[in-house]
Parts: structure tokens; C-alpha cells; sequence
């Protein structure tokens, strides 16, 4: 059987051979969840704006079921001299590309551009262009130039968008000239592989999630854990080079790193609190110092943001996190009543002074602000004070004052077994509180964590008139949530400091 590559396949067979043999056998067996739909749409939408990046161009025509028309499509267009192609589609001895932006050069001299929205240049971008190259040389073109197209987060927009500047081009041409050799040998070594009838033997390791996580590696691993066994690789906050140590080690489940004695500070304490199924840890002494600090009248905050790869409005840059909603919950004093207001603007227009505007009127000067994970919640503050000098002065007023409700559990002054090692609220949350369905996010309707609200909101300005109302609905009561859970989180701090009962 003759197998066929892609650009796709040849890197998953780079990261992994298993990962191929996989999707010909057992394409079942995948776990779709590792696929994130929102980098595959910006990667789609960074694609289409970037055909544009040398002047005017021709599309040839994406067709699955009829690779054989996309092939006989640029030929015709590379035969009437068409000086730019995008998606271009090329076969070699079943080695199938499609170039994201070609340029004709004329006598067979092109040049290729792989565009990517990634902010940087990664190692598997190289087998990429490297892939592209080695198909097109061997069709007899000369490939004058390999080149990775990428997103230059230092571009501000100012009017309409600059795509040479928006764009950073890297020249690739000759590590992919070294590769030619390397490509040819390792799609052998890739065929070679995939004949194997029986499951090839593969250990887990790092091959499993760098560059990408595998959707292979439950069932990989299977060999290796029991069900709802904990291996070394959910440990929080480990490298993953020393998770693959350990490993390598044979140090494997939670169990072997106990006995084994190896792991120090919060990796033990995560692990150590697991084996054990050990009893909360309570600093009551800390968090009482900590809560001390926190002054009425009292205000919880939240923002959710959407960042674009290419900048929508005037004075933002690609990746820059833009606040369109927030959350308040306060208490005007000790024991009083808790209230609540919101924000949320209106799609399709630059959210930013409408959000300051709102800020400035909903929270007093010289009060109380906390966050959970407040470095986020400044950020965006300060951000919108040097956009706007006549809120600047209320704006850092606001940020100065702001405490964070996150570090009695990142110091680890506060743990249980239940979070995990982590600290982030969608883990204290649920451990704190683990029987109270108003706190659990997934009882929510449409909108159920921040990556979601924030497609939710980029959405919305399609929407007609009773879509809109729906999906606001669901945005506020998510946003809501998240400080409803601060004030949770407040007074399940104050009782472990003897000072609520």
C-alpha cells in the first residue's frame, strides 16, 4: 500500500511516527478535545488576510474530495504567468502540498511563503517549509526563496492595516537546502513504519505533547496506567524535559515518585497530599494577615478580554488582550448587603472607553479592589489609563488599590489534594466548594471559561436581534460568576482565619 503525506502528516510523523500509524488504523481512538478550534480559526483567518501580502493573487480552490483539480488548477495558472498563487498544489511520488502563498517567477523559479499566526518561529515550522521544499524541488522547480510568513507583535495599527508591517518574513531557504536529504529519508523511514500491521510499541514521552499534544496519548498510555491512575505527567507546573526524566527513570505514577523520594517543595506537596489523601492544609496565621489587608468598602473584580491576532481597532497591537466586560460584585461595608453591577459593550465596536468609562463610574476612588490573579486585572488597567489620559488619574487610583485573592493559595498557605497543585480559581473553586451547583461553571448555559466568552463576544456582531440577547445572557451570568466565586473564595479565607463563623 502506497501511503500519502501531507503537510500535516509529514510533521505529525516528525513529532511522532505512532501518531500516523494511528490515524490509518485506530483514527477512532483520537480524542478531538486537544484540537483547539479557536487557534485552527485564527490560523484560517491570519491565512486569508496574508494572500493579500504582495499585491493582487489567485485562490486555487480547496478541494478534499479532488486533490487531482487542485494540482491541474496551478498548473494552468503557473502556465499563464499568474505572479502570485495562493494555495497552490503540488504532488510528488505521493507527497502532496499546498503552498500558502507562491510566487512565479517565471522559467520555473518560485518562491514559497508558509504562513503561519504564531508570534515566533518554532522547530516544526522548519520541518514545514522543509516538506514544501523538498516536494517542489523534486518536481524540477528552482525554489529561489522558503520563507516563513509570521505575525509581528511589535505593529500598532493606525488606519488601515499595513500588512507588511503586520507581517514578519523569515528566509528559510537554506536550512531547508540542508534538509532535502533529511526530508527524502525520513518520509522512507515514515513509509517503512506505517506497514506494520501489528500496534508498533511507542513509550510515552515528550513526543506525546511537544510541539502539540497528541490525541493519541490516552490511548498510548494505556499500557503503562491503570484507569484514573496520576502519572508523573500531571504533575503541575513541572518542565516537561523533567517529567520525561522521570519517567525515563521509571518513576511513573505518584506512587513511584513517593516512595522514590525525588520530588521537593509543591511537586511532593501535590504528590505527597494525593498518596496520602491527606487533610486540607490551613496557614491560618498567614491567611489571617492576609485578610486583615482587605478594607471596606469592598469591590471584586473581573475582566474577560478577546485578543486577535490582527488588531481591530486604532492604537492595539496583534495578541493585545482588549477588556469588552466586567463584573462587580461590593459591599459598601463590613456585614452589609452584597450588590452587583456589570459591563458588557457592544459588539462590533472598540470596547475599550466604553469599559473605562463605566469603570471609573462604577468604582469609587481610594476603595478596596481585589481580582484573583490581580498582574491580569492591572494590566488591562493600566493599559487603558495611558489610552486614556482624562481617566488615567481615576484609572490608577483604581489599580493601585487592588489586592490579590489568589495568594493564600499560590503561596500555599491554604491547599487541599483536590486542586491539584494549581492555584488557578477553576481548581480552588471546586475543591473549596465541591457540593454547591450555583459555583460549579459547567451548570452554565453557552458560555463556560474565559476562551469561550471571548469567542462568544467576537461572534456577536453576526448575530440577529434575539441571538444577541441569548448569548449576552450567557456572557453575564459566566462574568458574574467568576466574582460571585471571589466572594465565596473571600469568606471561605476569612472562616480559615478565625474571623468569620
Amino acid at each position: 500500500m502506497a501511503y500519502h503525506f501531507s503537510k500535516s502528516r509529514y510533521c505529525n510523523g516528525v513529532q511522532c511516527p505512532k501518531m500516523l500509524w494511528m490515524k490509518e488504523h485506530f483514527p477512532e481512538e483520537f480524542d478531538d478535545s486537544v484540537m483547539n478550534q479557536a487557534v485552527l480559526q485564527t490560523g484560517n483567518e491570519v491565512g486569508d488576510l496574508a494572500m493579500g501580502l504582495f499585491g493582487d493573487f489567485i485562490e486555487v480552490p480547496f478541494d478534499k474530495e479532488n486533490l487531482g483539480a487542485m494540482l491541474t488548477k496551478t498548473q494552468e495558472l503557473l502556465d499563464a504567468g499568474t505572479k502570485v498563487v495562493c494555495e497552490a498544489s503540488f504532488s510528488y511520488e505521493g507527497c502532496f502540498c499546498s503552498v500558502d502563498i507562491l510566487k512565479n517567477c517565471g522559467n520555473n523559479v518560485v518562491e514559497l511563503y508558509e504562513v503561519k499566526s504564531s508570534s515566533g518561529v518554532k522547530d516544526v515550522y522548519l520541518d514545514d517549509v522543509s516538506y514544501q521544499y523538498y516536494v517542489l524541488s523534486k518536481l524540477g522547480f528552482t525554489v529561489r526563496k522558503a520563507c516563513l510568513v509570521y505575525i509581528n507583535t511589535q505593529y500598532v495599527r493606525h488606519g488601515e492595516l499595513e500588512l507588511d508591517k503586520l507581517f514578519n518574513i523569515k528566509d528559510l531557504t537554506a536550512i531547508a537546502k540542508d534538509r532535502l536529504g533529511e526530508v527524502e529519508s525520513k518520509i522512507a523511514e515514515l513509509r517503512q513504519y506505517l506497514e506494520q500491521a501489528e500496534e508498533p510499541a511507542m513509550a510515552v514521552g515528550s513526543q506525546c505533547s511537544v510541539p502539540y499534544k497528541c490525541g493519541y496519548f490516552a490511548h498510548c498510555a494505556k499500557g503503562v496506567l491503570k484507569d484514573g491512575e496520576r502519572s508523573v505527567f500531571d504533575i503541575h507546573g513541572m518542565e516537561q524535559a523533567d517529567k520525561q526524566a522521570f519517567f525515563d527513570q521509571g518513576f511513573i505514577t505518584f506512587e513511584d515518585l513517593y516512595k522514590a523520594g525525588v520530588l521537593k517543595g509543591k511537586y511532593l506537596q501535590q504528590v505527597e497530599f494525593e498518596v496520602k489523601d491527606m487533610p486540607p492544609h490551613i496557614d491560618a496565621g498567614e491567611i489571617r494577615g492576609f485578610v486583615k489587608k482587605i478594607s471596606f468598602p469592598l469591590y471584586f473584580l473581573d475582566f474577560e478580554t478577546f485578543n486577535p491576532a490582527v488588531p481591530l481597532y486604532d492604537g492595539s497591537r496583534p495578541y493585545q488582550q482588549i477588556v469588552f466586560q466586567y463584573s462587580l460584585h461590593y459591599m459598601e461595608k463590613e456585614g452589609g448587603e452584597l450588590k452587583h453591577k456589570e459591563f458588557l459593550a457592544s459588539p462590533g465596536t472598540d470596547p475599550r472607553r466604553q469599559v473605562a468609562e463605566q469603570l471609573c463610574k462604577d468604582i469609587p476612588l481610594n476603595v478596596c479592589t481585589t481580582a484573583y490573579n490581580r498582574a491580569f486585572e492591572k494590566t488591562q488597567i493600566k493599559e487603558l489609563a495611558a489610552l486614556y489620559p482624562d481617566l488615567s488619574e481615576h484609572l490608577t487610583n483604581i489599580r493601585d488599590r487592588i489586592e490579590d485573592l489568589m495568594v493564600p493559595f499560590q503561596k500555599r498557605w491554604y491547599y487541599t489534594k483536590e486542586m491539584q497543585g494549581s492555584y488557578s480559581i477553576k481548581n480552588v473553586l471546586p475543591a473549596l466548594f465541591p457540593d454547591d451547583p450555583s459555583l460549579n461553571y459547567h451548570n452554565l448555559e453557552g458560555v463556560h471559561n474565559g476562551g469561550e466568552a471571548s469567542s462568544a463576544f467576537l461572534t456577536m456582531q453576526k448575530m440577529d436581534k434575539d441571538e444577541l440577547k441569548k448569548w449576552r445572557g450567557y456572557l453575564l451570568k459566566y462574568c458574574g460568576l467568576d466574582t460571585f466565586a471571589m466572594v465565596k473564595v473571600w469568606e471561605k479565607l476569612q472562616e480559615a482565619a478565625g474571623l468569620r463563623f
